[in-house]
């Protein structure tokens, strides 16, 4: 179908009616699902909770934490086997994105393997498939075996994003992005990858990441994920043929599928905190309650399953703040004294409620790697979050953070190989002090 624009998405969800509990029929196409509204925000909460009470456990990391064999507040990152050699770090994180087969099924060879119309023999010049980014005479998925076992060799953790539906879309991100996973055809692609990922995986532990940034464009629709068509039954009847045809059920689909094929694996979905269109982590109004905006966001993720997950995912920014500031003119800067915002404490009090809310401990993902002694150029950009983060382990944990790993999102940021070696120092210092427990005394709010 032609792609909708946003704001006649939105002026379809305002002005029609449909019950919230409706489930799509299987092959349902997007524009009859859409003529749907989003119930009220505090109906949702409702539906969830029972009221708009939050709940205030503490100490949400400590489970997954000692499920991982560890006591204290994870560090890691995105980073070369050089740099992940050179500290005890926990985590290491890779990205699988980039787009899929072109074939229903997982290609069995490279050699005859094709993505997005292109041959994945190596002669080709490369591959669209994550499955196929090796010589092409191993069989499919090495790449992501040789992760893993690197990682084992290192007893470090080995955490995938698993970033496929921008790329295999073909669209935009946003809006359009969204309307896509309405196509049985390509959602039956993507479903057959994930379970070839989570088969690599097998019996590893891992930790699992699930589609940064659509969560939240698909939260921009309706606030409520079970409004929003996708193809899950009708796309993937083997595994999740119970599930509705929806984005609330694409997300319940996605963890079911890996606590069957990869039952070590831990899980989560992504939370964004612009989710809501308000940036959270941004916000410079003293008047804007960041805990009710974190609240909205958990409500919609719960829906989408993330309170059958092991944990969400948050994160600062994918780019260094001094790289806004040089080259697009804004300010992303975070005050580290927290006098003036944004600031690290509205973060962390964002953070703290979502996790509440979820009763779900948080990781900090793809935090800048920039810091203030670097030039200021190219993969060499200044930011002051690596260091606030170093400094304020008790902070993070103090929110149910259960980690902070550090990586760039974009070509030509600071990343562990560029930075003159100041994260790994960072990182030495923070494992020869014994780490930040899970479960500081007295839980306190930044300050």
């Amino acid at each position: 179908m032609p792609s909708l624009s946003r704001w006649l998405v939105l002026s379809l969800l305002g002005l029609l009616t449909l019950p919230a509990c409706l489930a799509m029929p299987p092959e349902q196409d997007a524009e009859a699902a859409l003529e749907a509204p989003a119930p009220e925000q505090e109906h949702v909460a409702q539906a969830l909770t029972g009221d708009d009470a939050l709940a205030t456990p503490s100490c949400l990391a400590k489970p997954l934490l000692s499920a991982l064999g560890k006591s204290h507040v994870l560090v890691g990152g995105k980073m070369s086997d050089a740099v992940a050699s050179q500290a005890p770090f926990d985590v290491r994180y890779m990205y699988l994105a980039g787009g899929l087969f072109d074939s229903a099924e997982p290609c069995g060879s490279c050699l005859s393997c094709s993505a997005q119309a292109q041959s994945c023999a190596n002669s080709s010049g490369g591959c669209g498939w994550w499955g196929c980014w090796q010589w092409d005479q191993q069989a499919p998925g090495q790449y992501l075996r040789d992760f893993l076992q690197a990682a084992a060799t290192r007893r470090q953790i080995p955490m995938i994003t698993y970033y496929e539906l921008l790329h295999t879309s073909g669209v935009a991100d946003g809006t359009a992005e969204v309307l896509r996973v309405v196509d049985v055809s390509l959602m039956r692609r993507y479903f057959n990858d994930w379970r070839f990922v989570l088969k690599q995986i097998g019996s590893t532990t891992a930790l699992l990441h699930l589609e940064p940034d659509f969560w939240a464009y698909a939260q921009f629709l309706a606030l409520d994920p079970r409004l929003l068509p996708a193809a899950v039954a009708s796309a993937n009847p083997t595994d999740c043929g119970d599930q509705p045809n929806s984005v609330a059920g694409m997300g319940r689909c996605l963890i079911s599928m890996a606590r069957k094929y990869a039952p070590n694996a831990k899980v989560g979905l992504h939370a964004s905190a612009w989710a809501t269109k308000i940036d959270a982590h941004l916000n410079t109004n003293p008047l804007l309650d960041v805990t009710v905006e974190a609240r909205k966001v958990a409500d919609f993720l719960r829906l989408c399953g993330a309170a059958d997950g092991d944990f969400v995912v948050v994160e600062t920014s994918d780019r260094d703040a001094q790289w806004y500031e040089a080259t697009m003119g804004s300010w992303r800067w975070w005050d580290r004294n927290n006098f003036n915002m944004p600031n690290f404490r509205q973060a962390f009090t964002w953070s703290r409620a979502l996790s509440e809310r979820l009763g779900k401990p948080h990781l900090w993902w793809q935090l800048p790697v920039g810091n203030m002694s670097l030039s200021g150029t190219w993969e060499k950009w200044r930011d002051n979050r690596l260091d606030y983060f170093f400094d304020h382990p008790d902070q993070v944990a103090a929110a149910h953070g259960l980690g902070m790993v550090f990586g760039a999102g974009a070509e030509g940021q600071t990343n562990p190989s560029t930075d003159d070696g100041h994260f790994v120092q960072r990182a030495k210092g923070y494992f020869a002090k014994g780490g930040q427990a899970a479960c500081p005394s007295g839980l306190s709010q930044a300050r």
